[in-house]
């Protein structure tokens, strides 16, 4: 493949994650107001070893989820550095919903794989610019 090909390969690899970091961020935005609204909407999990009260989870998907979708604009923008923030924050993102798992699982599991396929993207936009360059 041609170094143009790579790179409008990346391009389109960038446009993707930076989309889908945006709508993982929103989402994981509006399910902390959910949480911090109404206490009670998600299951509450008494023999849980990361027992937090939903509040504060609300709190943590609020905070997470606005810095998912900030990341994610600036991925769009094609700004460099955030293709490896990008990679950071699908981690963290990834790991947050596992340990929220219990209280809302098949959301849990949808918002996981987003983040692993943001991973995917990110980790392939990085490695076409590098071999580009």
């Amino acid at each position: 493949m041609t170094d143009e090909g790579r790179l409008a390969w990346a391009t389109t690899g960038a446009v993707l994650a930076g989309s889908l970091m945006l709508t993982v961020g929103l989402f994981q935005l509006f399910e902390g107001i959910a949480a911090i609204a109404r206490d009670e909407l998600f299951v509450s999990v008494t023999d849980y070893t990361f027992a937090i009260d939903t509040t504060g989870w609300g709190w943590i998907h609020v905070v997470l989820g606005a810095l998912v979708a900030f990341v994610g604009v600036f991925v769009l923008m094609g700004r460099s550095w955030a293709y490896g923030a990008g990679i950071g924050l699908a981690i963290v993102s990834a790991l947050n919903q596992f340990f929220f798992l219990p209280h809302y699982p098949w959301w849990a599991v949808l918002i996981i794989a987003l983040d692993v396929f943001v991973i995917w993207a990110l980790a392939v936009v990085l490695g076409e610019i590098n071999t580009a360059a």
